[in-house]
């Protein structure tokens, strides 16, 4: 017999191929590292196209949590709840591969992963007076097939700006970049179906809170937040509604953490929580009728081996996924008697987990980051599978 007439290896002996692709798809991607050790075939199947335009087609694309971590030369890795994995996903392309990437915003929007605008800067000391580029370009992560492409790119690039997502397009304002380094006040709206952005009338009042900012939706609203800690002044938010294309002031006191950029963020109850993390780092939760935080608990503190000392975490990361809050990575300032006596920095893969809404907090560990990525956080986003699926 020709090597055409040979039968088809079958995908799971016993089970039509339509079948055992149906089984395979509804993996959960933590584990498909081991699936496809197990027979070429497996392998072959998984990095098909078919499978993909499975997975897609009946939206499969389970719950992904994405972190990056400083110094992780720009290694994203993802981690799985069901499986309870973390696995690395193919590196972002970049324009300029070998400078720092800092100041983006990371939302997803459906079933995507965007990883929006940003400057690059030298990360080699001997270029000191090498000016940053402030880019508009948008990357998107397949979670069905597995890689990256390049999206449309906003139509005015930023830095440190405030962006998110209501009903399924990505909304930013504010920032900073070369042409306006005090501070941008336009805005911009990306739909993901069309592939297009949008200009949308600029913020009022131009004031230095737009040069560093952060974003919230809220009640199908976009509120740009002022980031800079410990400006007392600043205690207003604009506030953009979709449905009017107007743009108000709200007066306010919103609390902050000073580690991340996304520092406040909304849970599937609805509920709006952020941490605080100057001092304590109390997690807090806003009354929207009363327009008041309240303090939930705390994150713990960590104990090292063979160092009695309780020890609070700075610079990790935090996400909602579901009705969970989860708090990654970070570091700790550990001292030491010996010589002259020192403090030493000891970065962490730590991932913890609580349900918010549930008091008093009780906290879980999940299985740690990759040995590859612990430390400061510097983005992280979560994607939910639709419900629908």
């Amino acid at each position: 017999m020709s090597s055409r007439e040979l039968p088809q290896e079958p995908i799971i002996p016993g089970l039509p191929d339509d079948l055992a692709l149906r089984c395979l798809a509804r993996v959960s991607h933590g584990f498909h590292g081991v699936l496809e050790t197990v027979s070429k075939k497996w392998r072959e199947v998984m990095r098909g196209t078919e499978y993909a335009n499975f997975k897609t087609r009946e939206g499969w694309s389970g719950d992904w949590l994405f972190v990056l971590t400083e110094g992780s030369e720009d290694q994203w890795i993802a981690y799985d709840p069901e499986a309870d994995r973390w696995h690395p996903i193919p590196k972002m392309p970049r324009t300029h591969p070998d400078w720092k990437h800092t100041g983006f915003s990371c939302v997803c929007a459906g079933d995507r992963f965007l990883v929006i605008g940003g400057a690059y800067a030298p990360s080699d000391p001997w270029l000191p007076h090498e000016k940053p580029i402030i880019t508009n370009e948008v990357y998107q992560f397949d979670p069905f097939r597995k890689e990256w492409t390049a999206v449309s790119s906003m139509q005015t690039p930023r830095s440190h700006f405030a962006c998110c997502v209501i009903s399924g397009k990505v909304y930013v304002a504010g920032g900073h970049n070369l042409h306006c380094p005090r501070g941008l006040t336009l805005a911009e709206c990306y739909d993901p179906l069309s592939n297009g952005w949008e200009e949308l009338p600029p913020m009022p009042n131009p004031q230095m809170y737009c040069l560093q900012c952060t974003g919230l939706s809220y009640n199908g609203k976009f509120h740009v937040l002022s980031n800079q800690v410990g400006l007392l002044d600043q205690n207003s938010a604009k506030v953009f509604c979709p449905l009017t294309g107007l743009w108000n002031t709200v007066e306010d006191i919103l609390a902050f953490s000073r580690a991340m950029q996304v520092a406040v963020l909304v849970i599937e109850n609805d509920c709006v929580y952020t941490i605080v993390d100057w001092g304590g780092s109390l997690i807090k939760t806003r009354d929207t009728a009363k327009g008041e935080w309240y303090n939930v608990g705390k994150v713990p503190s960590v104990f090292l081996p063979d160092y009695s000392q309780p020890l609070e975490v700075i610079g990790y990361g935090f996400a909602g996924l579901g009705h969970e809050l989860y708090v990654m990575g970070g570091r700790v300032f550990k001292w030491e008697d010996s010589g002259a006596g020192r403090f030493y920095i000891v970065n962490l893969g730590l991932v913890r987990v609580c349900d918010p809404s549930k008091s008093p907090l009780k906290w879980c560990e999940k299985r740690p980051m990759c040995l590859t990525a612990s430390g400061l956080i510097v983005g992280c986003a979560s994607l939910k599978e639709s419900s629908a699926s």
